[in-house]
């Protein structure tokens, strides 16, 4: 039944196919007609062009239009025929399953019919009925099958007809065919013919061009040989002008060098003078600090004698009883205004002398303009500077008439400088004026000349040594060791003082520098060159560079010169100009000058000072040195035939800046430098060190730079550039001794009597100059056959220089055949392979010679040398064939001549010469190496392989040869593959490939094969292999899925059957499930469970299923991408250590402005490295240690980030499906089926994910919007903004929300553009206490965007501290105020919105037209505003009347009570509000007031609570008591008779009498209450405690009332009494009290 169902099902698809088929027919019934027509042209054109051929060689435009169009129509003709044959093929087919179905269908009703008969003998009514519907069902379907049947025996006669019609046509057409097939194979052959004509004519061409090749090349032959003579001669002509411009060279170098040594001499003569008034000036400076110690005492005592004066003169004046301070402060007074007038007298003196000053040099500056006379010397008496500059002169040799050259004379203010000093100004040499001496001189020496000439107008009164100042005093000489040696400096005491105070200055300058929140740490500013080398210096002259400073910091900077340091005060100056503010990336320029004073090496530093610290930028000057080494040490000369001559060069090189002599000997010579053969009489000249002529030139031409007056010398050119040039001059071929070596022509070799075989050239001693090089050529001579060694030294004048030693080594042979390659390298080969190779052998012998060649007899079974005899002709060559076939028994042959481990050979060869004893050998050098290729593993086992997949397995191929090897894998099965390149490719030696075997089984057996791969030599390797087909009882309808490009949390579903369709077990039919060759799979329902990735973005459902025979399960595939949380954790952290690092540098900023008081610049380091230290120690546990849920904020945001900055990903997962027989259902509990591994099923699913199109971009990018706690019947709103990032526009589609639920979409977009942002109102509307959650949906065509929204409903709830909702407000004073408090307590979790409102202030507009409440009965009563203030204002007043409560937080609230008359119905009601919508608490306030201070409360209402309307006129106090009449208290006493046998209780009540506090003044303070008549009342059963008493301000007292009935009671008449109460306080009240008692029997 079930089989018929589906065939009925597949009725309709077979109707729709027949209608699709059923198209083609009209194209049909147009298409034949055109082709008849062309057919027709065809059929005629053949016979007509025949006639038209013999007129028309060529065919016309319009005959090659028919036949294109006719071949046109040709192939469509054929592709109709084939569409034709294919539907009628496809007919046929359902034609025949349609008859399959109807016999079936005929099968079926007999099968009815007969248990029908069967059912009907049995009387089997129910069955009757099924089974005559299915008959009825089975007549309908067989008549369905037969109109079907029907249609397609008609379709398929139309469609056989119309493919005889086809063919008809295809006939007619058929000599048109012909026609264009032959045309065709003409036009070919036609095109052939061409080619082969092209092809000829270019063969002509390449031959011609190759004769012109030949002959281009032979005249290029031609023309290099004339260039070649032609070079040679000019290289001899240049060689021999090279010797005549050497000698004339020479001779000018000799005369150069005279007058150098001469100069050099004076220089040095004036250097000692100059040191020797350095020395006179120091002697000088320690003479005038003596003095200025001097002047320092003299000062002393003479303040000490003021003050002795002072005192005494204070003695006096207290002697004579006056005001001693009274005089001491006018004589201060008097002295500060003269010295105010002297000060203002000394600036005017300056400013007249400034004034003259200036007008004298402009009178100077005209005269230096004209010529004048020569003005005569001044005379006079001559101060100590003339004094000390004449010692300083008298000192000096040859300086008498010139001024000393270490200070310039002074310019005294207010003198006009005479004539003499003007012409010792103009006179003084401008290097003296330029001397590092000016400045020299300390500032001690500065103050002790201002002293001395401040002393020259100065007399002391009485000197402090007698005769110090006399004019023939003779200074007193000390001994040097009893001379007190201060430091220049200052003592170590000063030095620290000066440190720390210099320290304590630029601590306060120096500053951090931040720039967008990041410290900047380092050096400030960064030197170009990074340091300062004055290199190969000379003593005397001066040197300058430049260096430019760039600030390196973020921001503006600024740079102060600090100095140089004490060692190098003396010889290095630094001009810096500060530049003030320099800007990032800014530079500035520092000139650096140095003039050495001694000829040693200076190392330190230049400090500068920037606002972010101290920098300094490294100097160092070092001296003229000797560097020399030689090129080689090893001179090779090889084999030579004894009588030729062979020449090598040695290069020495310096690469100093110091020359010196040197010397080439024999290492087993002994040598003193002779000088006395050199041309040059050198008599001192080695008293400093050797001077080249590279510093010859450098020294001219400092000294030439200084000449200019007020000229600075400029930077000597650089070392490395010379040294350049040198090199540069050698590498052209120019000699370097033209410039720089003076080189002597003395041979040095000492005569001998045997001549030797290795010789010097000409130049073996001479001065090698500052970065030159000689070259000394080496000459072998060999005498003796053999092999020479010997040995060479190098000397050198310097003796800071070392002997330099090389070797010299050759070999002699006297052999008239030799081997011009006496090493054969065959390079690498490999075994069981033939090499070859042909030896030249040359003669000398003027005779044929008789060759033998020989090969050692270890190697004779892997080479040979043929021929192996011969005979080479005389002056000639002769050429022997080499062959090596290495076998694989070499190594053990070849014995010492192979090495293992390298597996290299050295075969040595031996020719033998007729008539000659020695032998000529060669060696032959091969590196002998396998072919082998080697396949791991050994063998290949694929396991269980189903055939709907295929298993992949990498296998190594090694090449263990030296050579690189083609390889390939030939004879591969149809069901292996193997990658890359299919198996084919060249490996390199020893490389390791790793190549992927791919084996895919047809079907369910067991397979055993050999993968087999061939070498580029044909040599085979054999990798066997062995692996089992499976064929699975389920598939799958799709192995892969490849899902779209997802974006994050979006969902993309992909669906797959699960199919079961085995089922019948006739293997011989069809394959049925197996493993290998093992029994079939059982016919049944199966189950299968899909197997996921722990942590995937996948979800299957169903995981676990059952599928039956011939059925399939739906199955649903869903990938969801997400970020992962530990990366949202990294990023979550990351940020929150930002914000912490952020915090601590604002707090260091904040403590670093407080803290302005600091030891020092080190003590400030400390501080700043400690807390760094904590922030770094406290900081980062808390980070790690921080625990971050996914809802909190830094998670999301962090989320959000990721998820913007989110660059794609793309994953491949492999989901195992296991295999199962039986039912998931029949299991019992928790027992699992029996998957076999065999039977596994494998789903590859490729999951790429995006970016989302849509992102969030409102409160950080989160998809959560939680509208918080939401008062129930409030609504709040929250706006999100969405931002387009895809670069195209999107149609947005929302998902429906719950029409009953709180969450609204107020504003709908339909259409997002690209880059913009849109803003969504979402609303949240709680109607009771719920947690709401739902999600809403932002669908597009490239993702949906999902926020979950989340919202609390919260019912707001407080409580209140009165009890009973009625807060009585007691008595008061009338126009006096009282206040009592009460506290409301919100016990929700949300704020909540109140206000406070009395009901007389809201509704008595509304109640103003009704009754009023005094006429209505007291059951109809039911407003609660009693009496209300004269005045209009409203009696009772709370505070706060409105304002928020936080969340479980309480409030307190203040009522205030003011009447404005006495009442004793004073009320409202107070209603709490809450969000201006709800009521939450009702509060009824009372309050009563009374004139006086007494009151009585108690009793039974006598009155109404409501006032009557009008007034009571208000009286004076004397009428007010007068007119005062009792008022009346009524008491009822009911006496509760419940049972007559018993005694009950009195009946008691109680009155209060209290006292109102109040702010008046009052005589009386208390209340005194008394009550008359008590004996009467006792009389009649009722007690009063107490009768009498006092009650204190602010206090209420209780009168006690009780009644029991007398023995004379009557019970059916009610007692009753009276008693005046008197109460007395400010004024007398009387009260009459009322008592009414009855006995009651019932309740």
């Amino acid at each position: 039944m079930e089989e018929d169902k589906k065939l009925l099902d597949d009725k309709p698809l077979v109707e729709d196919d027949t209608e699709e088929l059923e198209d083609p027919e009209v194209v049909l019934d147009c298409v034949p007609r055109e082709a008849e027509q062309k057919a027709g042209l065809g059929s005629s054109c053949p016979g007509i062009e025949q006639s038209k051929d013999k007129q028309k060689l060529r065919l016309t435009a319009q005959e090659k239009m028919q036949a294109s169009l006719l071949r046109r129509d040709l192939r469509h003709l054929d592709q109709l025929h084939e569409e034709k044959d294919l539907f009628i093929q496809k007919t046929r087919g359902e034609l025949r399953a349609c008859r399959r179905r109807m016999e079936l269908l005929v099968k079926q009703q007999e099968s009815v019919a007969a248990e029908m008969a069967a059912e009907r003998a049995a009387n089997n009514m129910a069955a009757m009925g099924r089974l005559e519907a299915a008959l009825q069902r089975l007549c309908s379907e067989l008549e369905n099958e037969r109109d079907l049947q029907a249609r397609m025996t008609a379709v398929l006669q139309q469609s056989e007809s119309a493919l005889w019609q086809i063919e008809v046509q295809e006939g007619q057409l058929e000599d048109a065919r012909k026609s264009a097939q032959e045309e065709a194979a003409a036009a070919r052959r036609g095109l052939q013919e061409r080619a082969a004509k092209q092809l000829h004519r270019e063969m002509g061409a390449s031959r011609k061009a190759e004769r012109n090749r030949l002959l281009r090349a032979r005249r290029c032959v031609h023309l290099q040989k004339e260039l070649g003579l032609r070079q040679q001669k000019l290289v001899e002509e240049a060689q021999k002008n090279h010797r005549k411009a050497l000698r004339f060279l020479k001779v000018s170098l000799g005369k150069i060098r005279e007058q150098e040594q001469k100069e050099e001499l004076e220089t040095r003569e004036h250097m000692r003078r100059r040191m020797d008034a350095v020395l006179a000036l120091k002697n000088s400076i320690s003479a005038n600090r003596e003095t200025l110690r001097k002047f320092q005492a003299w000062g002393q005592a003479k303040t000490e004698l003021a003050e002795q004066k002072a005192q005494a003169e204070k003695k006096a004046i207290l002697a004579q009883g006056g005001d001693a301070f009274k005089h001491l402060c006018h004589q201060r007074r008097r002295q500060e205004l003269e010295a105010q007038n002297r000060a203002f007298e000394e600036e005017q003196k300056h400013r007249k002398q400034e004034i003259v000053s200036r007008l004298l040099k402009e009178e100077a500056v005209e005269d230096r303009r004209r010529p004048r006379p020569e003005p005569p010397r001044p005379t006079g008496q001559r101060s100590i500077r003339d004094r000390t500059w004449s010692y300083v002169t008298t000192f000096c040799d040859g300086q008498s008439t010139e001024a000393p050259p270490c200070c310039p004379l002074p310019d005294v203010p207010g003198q006009r400088p005479g004539p003499a000093q003007e012409q010792i100004k103009e006179n003084r040499p401008r290097s003296y004026q330029s001397s590092p001496l000016l400045t020299a001189i300390s500032s001690e020496s500065v103050q002790g000349d201002g002293s001395s000439l401040g002393g020259e107008e100065d007399t002391l009164a009485w000197p402090e040594i007698p005769g110090l100042w006399k004019e023939d005093y003779k200074p007193f000489q000390v001994a040097k060791e009893d001379v007190d040696r201060k430091p220049v400096g200052g003592t170590k005491m000063d030095k620290d003082i000066l440190a720390r105070t210099v320290q304590r200055l630029r601590s306060g300058l120096i500053h951090k520098q931040v720039a967008s929140g990041r410290e900047f740490r380092g050096c400030p500013f960064n030197s170009k060159p990074k340091f300062i080398h004055f290199k190969d210096f000379d003593v005397g002259k001066v040197y300058k560079k430049k260096i430019t400073l760039i600030n390196a910091t973020y921001t503006i900077n600024y740079c102060k010169l600090v100095g140089v340091e004490e060692s190098l005060q003396d010889f290095v100056h630094v001009d810096f100009d500060p530049p003030g503010p320099l800007s990032a990336g800014m530079s500035c320029e520092v000139l650096v000058t140095f003039k050495p004073m001694i000829n040693k090496d200076l190392e330190g530093n230049v400090s500068f000072l920037a606002q972010t610290g101290r920098f300094s930028v490294p100097l160092k000057c070092s001296t003229k040195k000797c560097s020399l080494s030689l090129d080689k040490e090893l001179i090779d000369f090889g084999s030579y035939t004894v009588g030729e001559t062979a020449i090598r060069t040695i290069t020495l090189t310096n690469t100093g800046g110091l020359g010196t002599k040197f010397r080439f000997l024999l290492a087993s010579e002994s040598c003193k430098m002779d000088t006395s053969q050199s041309a040059l009489k050198l008599s001192s000249i080695f008293m400093y060190e050797d001077k080249s002529f590279y510093d010859k030139i450098t020294t001219s031409f400092s000294e030439h730079q200084t000449e200019g007056n007020e000229s600075s010398p400029t930077d000597v050119p650089s070392q490395k550039e010379s040294g350049k040039l040198d090199v540069k001059e050698q590498e052209e071929g120019h000699p370097i001794e033209s410039e720089g070596v003076n080189l002597t022509t003395i041979m040095t070799i000492p005569p001998n009597e045997e001549q030797m075989e290795f010789s010097l050239g000409e130049i073996t001693e001479g001065d090698i100059g500052p970065f030159s090089s000689i070259k000394v050529p080496i000459i072998f001579t060999p005498i003796v056959p053999g092999t020479v060694y010997n040995s060479f030294k190098v000397m050198f004048k310097n003796q800071q220089c070392p002997t330099l030693y090389f070797k010299v080594v050759g070999v002699a042979i006297d052999v008239p055949v030799w081997v011009p390659k006496p090493n054969v390298d065959l390079k690498i080969c490999m075994y069981d392979r033939l090499y070859q190779d042909s030896i030249l052998v040359h003669t000398r012998s003027k005779a044929a010679l008789r060759l033998k060649f020989e090969v050692c007899k270890e190697l004779r079974g892997h080479m040979e040398l043929l021929p192996e005899t011969g005979y080479i002709q005389a002056l000639s060559s002769y050429s022997v064939q080499l062959k090596f076939l290495p076998r694989h028994s070499l190594p053990e042959d070849a014995g010492k001549y192979f090495d293992k481990e390298t597996r290299v050979l050295e075969a040595p060869m031996t020719i033998r010469v007729a008539d000659q004893i020695k032998p000529v050998g060669f060696t032959v050098h091969a590196v002998v190496t396998t072919s082998d290729l080697e396949l791991s593993p050994t063998r290949l086992d694929f396991g269980y392989c189903t055939i709907y997949e295929a298993i992949r397995t990498q296998i190594s191929l090694c090449n263990h040869s030296l050579l690189p090897q083609e390889f390939g894998f030939v004879g591969l099965p149809k069901f292996v593959d193997i990658q890359p390149n299919d198996g084919f490719g060249t490996i390199l030696p020893l490389e390791t490939l790793q190549l992927d075997v791919i084996f895919q089984p047809t079907k369910a057996k067991e397979y055993n094969f050999e993968l087999i791969c061939k070498s580029e030599i044909n040599r085979c390797f054999k990798l066997a292999c062995r692996a089992v087909g499976v064929y699975p009882p389920l598939e799958l309808s799709h192995y892969q899925i490849k899902f779209a490009a997802t974006s994050l949390y979006d969902t993309s579903v992909a669906t797959l059957y699960v199919i079961n369709s085995h089922q019948s077990m006739n293997s011989l039919t069809h394959s049925v499930p197996r493993i290998g060759s093992e029994d079939a799979f059982p016919v049944g329902p199966t189950s299968f469970e899909f197997l996921l990735p722990p942590d995937s973005p996948i979800t299957i459902s169903p995981l676990v299923g059952t599928v039956w025979p011939g059925k399939r399960c739906l199955v649903r595939v869903a990938f969801r991408p997400v970020l992962p949380s530990e990366l949202i954790h990294q990023e979550a952290f990351q940020a929150l250590s930002r914000k912490a690092d952020i915090k601590s540098s604002l707090k260091e900023t904040a403590t670093q402005r407080k803290d302005q008081r600091r030891p020092s610049f080190s003590m400030l380091r400390l501080q700043n490295q400690d807390r760094l230290l904590q922030a770094s120690a406290s900081q980062p546990p808390e980070l790690q240690k921080e625990d971050l849920a996914s809802s909190s904020q830094e998670y999301q945001s962090a989320q959000a980030s990721l998820t913007r900055s989110f660059q794609g990903k793309f994953d491949k997962f492999v989901v195992p499906c296991v295999v199962a027989s039986g039912d998931t259902k029949d299991r019992k509990g928790t027992e699992m089926l029996s998957f076999s591994p065999h039977n596994t099923l494998y789903l590859e699913l490729w999951c790429p994910a995006v970016a989302p199109s849509i992102v969030v971009t409102s409160d950080k990018g989160k998809t959560v919007i939680n509208f918080g706690d939401i008062a129930a019947g409030h609504r709040g709103i929250k706006k999100v903004s969405i931002q387009n990032i895809s670069p195209e526009d999107l149609n947005l589609e929302y998902s429906m929300l719950n029409p009953d639920g709180p969450f609204v979409l107020l504003n709908p977009t339909m259409r997002l553009p690209s880059g913009e942002t849109q803003v969504l109102d979402l609303s949240f509307s709680p109607r009771e206490s719920i947690l709401a959650q739902e999600t809403l949906d932002i669908i597009t065509k490239k993702g949906t965007l999902s926020l979950a929204l989340m919202g609390t409903g919260v019912a707001s709830t407080i409580t209140c501290s009165i009890e009973g909702d009625v807060l009585n407000m007691g008595y008061v004073i009338a126009r006096e105020s009282v206040s009592l408090g009460f506290k409301l307590q919100n016990n929700s979790l949300l704020p909540i919105k109140f206000s406070m409102q009395l009901d007389s202030l809201s509704s008595r507009s509304r109640d103003q037209h009704r009754l009023p409440q005094f006429l209505a009965s007291p059951d109809q009563r039911t407003e609660v505003v009693g009496t209300q203030n004269y005045s209009g204002q409203s009696v009772f007043s709370v505070v706060p009347a409105k304002g928020i409560m936080e969340p479980g937080k309480a409030q307190d609230f203040t009522v205030t009570f003011s009447p404005d008359h006495e009442s004793l119905y004073f009320s409202d009601r107070l209603q709490v509000v809450l969000f201006e919508k709800k009521v939450s608490h009702c509060i009824l306030l009372k309050g009563a007031a009374r004139e006086h201070m007494m009151f009585v409360e108690g009793g039974d209402p006598l009155d109404v609570p409501v006032e009557s309307l009008t007034m009571i006129p208000a009286f004076d106090l004397e009428h007010r008591e007068e007119a005062e009449e009792l008022k009346p208290i009524l008491v009822t006493l009911d006496y509760a008779q419940l049972d007559p046998d018993t005694q009950a209780p009195p009946a008691t009540r109680e009155l209060q009498v209290g006292c109102i506090r109040t702010t008046q003044l009052s005589a009386k303070k208390t209340v005194e209450f008394s009550m008359d008549n008590i004996v009467a009342l006792q009389h009649k059963g009722f007690t009063v405690e107490p009768s009498k008493g006092s009650v204190e301000r602010g206090q209420t007292k209780a009168i006690s009332i009780s009644w029991m009935p007398p023995i004379d009671f009557d019970p059916d008449h009610p007692l009753m009494a009276s008693a005046l109460l008197q109460l007395r306080g400010d004024v007398k009240e009387t009260y009459k009290v009322l008592f009414v008692a009855q006995v009651v029997t019932g309740p």
